[in-house]
């Protein structure tokens, strides 16, 4: 009996339930395990210990932006980077796009790299060194940057020029002084000489000695390592503020407690991650354009901490942001970048190391003012010096 009385209320339910739901049911059995597991794991690839989501199709040559899109959406519905975007497009994170505007999702087939320096028609010349002649003062005399002489030599800062070798120059000749300058007040150099002429047996220590300074400070002033050769009649800065003097474009500033922990913390997560001095002046550069080289918890749009990083194109969450270790490491990238392949920084681009200063800067930030960066760099060499 009871057999009987659970077969018909069985065969109750399954006759009671609509067709639609049974329809419904079907089609969820009808799903076998393996493509039900496929479509649950298909989505997401790890890289690196960041998760991304694998493009739902391959990026065109070109897309023509809709209503409602945003760069990051386009990007992340593509499986590229928002900077990549933005960069092959000429775009800044303040900028605006619209709909019925093309956008380029691929790489432009010329340069896998950023554009490097500015767009002003350089005439090139060369210049026979003499002594006394330092590429510090050669850079100013053409109106050109200490990393560009290096840069057209194939030399580092390590380098030692010589009497009589010839060295290409790009530049208008003479100091660009039409540049209206915006520079912070520097201090007031206490003593009356501000160069020191290299006589024999001279050491840099004894000289920074003299001069009541630093052997950091004038390695930095001079564009020079410690591993740098001097030689009688050579002319050495030896003063701040002979470096705010002969380089009117260059902003300087003294930092406050806040500001020196924050480079200090810059500093040691460069050494940390084996980032050369000139990578870490350009951070420290970048720290001071983005936020006054402090951890801010506002900005523009929703821009947050040291390096201005915004959590809505894939820097990271805002306390991740707001992490000043992290940004940091985020900022300098690389194999050990926090963010895996999400973000693209410094180390990241490709030759950034032969790149104009303020221009490998601008490649891991995407400013609507990339020349700012590159008027701290002699202020970035000696904040390196002092906290480092």
């Amino acid at each position: 009996m009871r057999l009987h009385t659970a077969t018909r209320r069985a065969r109750h339910i399954q006759l009671g339930v609509p067709a639609a739901v049974l329809g419904a049911l079907a089609g969820t059995l009808a799903v076998s395990p393996a493509a039900a597991a496929t479509q649950e794991t298909a989505p997401i690839e790890r890289l690196n210990g960041a998760t991304r989501l694998v493009p739902a199709q391959a990026a065109p040559a070109s897309y023509v932006v809709r209503a409602g899109d945003t760069i990051s959406a386009i990007a992340g519905r593509f499986g590229l980077r928002t900077v990549d975007v933005l960069t092959w497009n000429g775009l800044s994170w303040r900028s605006v796009i619209y709909p019925g505007q093309t956008l380029r999702l691929l790489a432009p087939e010329a340069a896998a790299a950023p554009a490097a320096p500015p767009a002003s028609t350089p005439t090139t010349a060369t210049h026979t060194v003499v002594a006394g002649d330092t590429v510090y003062g050669i850079a100013n005399k053409y109106g050109t940057s200490v990393d560009a002489v290096l840069a057209a030599n194939g030399l580092t800062r390590a380098s030692i020029i010589y009497p009589g070798q010839r060295l290409a120059v790009s530049g208008s000749s003479a100091p660009a002084a039409a540049a209206a300058p915006a520079v912070v007040a520097a201090p007031a150099a206490t003593g009356a000489s501000r160069t020191h002429t290299v006589v024999a047996g001279d050491t840099v220590f004894a000289i920074a000695r003299k001069y009541g300074t630093s052997t950091q400070t004038v390695f930095a002033l001079n564009g020079l390592a410690s591993s740098s050769v001097i030689y009688p009649g050579q002319q050495l800065i030896v003063a701040q503020a002979a470096a705010a003097a002969t380089t009117s474009a260059q902003h300087t500033a003294s930092l406050d407690a806040e500001q020196i922990a924050t480079a200090a913390l810059i500093i040691r997560i460069g050494r940390e991650l084996g980032v050369s001095d000139r990578g870490i002046a350009i951070a420290l550069a970048t720290g001071m354009v983005e936020s006054g080289l402090r951890n801010l918890n506002w900005g523009d749009r929703d821009s947050l901490g040291i390096f201005q990083q915004r959590p809505s194109t894939g820097w990271g969450t805002p306390a991740q942001v707001q992490d000043a270790d992290r940004s940091t490491r985020v900022f300098y990238g690389g194999q050990h970048d926090p963010n895996g392949t999400v973000t693209r920084g410094l180390l990241d681009i490709p030759g950034w190391e032969k790149m104009a200063f303020t221009d490998a800067a601008q490649a891991v930030q995407i400013s609507a003012y990339p020349s700012r960066y590159g008027q701290w760099e002699t202020q970035a060499y000696q904040w390196l010096a002092a906290h480092g």
